[in-house]
């Protein structure tokens, strides 16, 4: 299929893009990722294996378009759990005195 990844078009297949990432270890998921087999990799990181251009010259969103258009299935970045409730200000500071707290 013919994708345009950072004006320039390239002929990608899933199989091609499978043969690509094979053997390429993901590497750590700091915003868009792609499934690729059973692991997922940073878009980013598969836009520069798949067209071998540097990472600055493609946005995620057209690495996401062009896998998405082959069946891989892509994600955003995944949502950080709300914040726990902090303790009021009295426990909090017998906590950390070693204060015993009252339940």
């Amino acid at each position: 299929m013919r994708c345009v990844i950072a004006r320039f078009p390239f002929e990608l297949t899933k199989s091609g893009v499978l043969d690509s990432m094979k053997g390429v270890a993901p590497e750590e998921i700091t915003g868009e990722s792609v499934i690729i087999g059973r692991r997922a990799y940073p878009v980013k990181q598969v836009g520069q294996v798949v067209t071998r251009q540097d990472r600055r010259d493609f946005t995620a969103r057209e690495v996401v378009l062009a896998m998405t258009k082959l069946g891989f299935t892509c994600r955003d970045l995944p949502r950080a759990p709300a914040p726990l409730r902090a303790p009021d200000p009295l426990r909090h500071a017998s906590a950390l005195l070693g204060a015993p707290t009252e339940a």
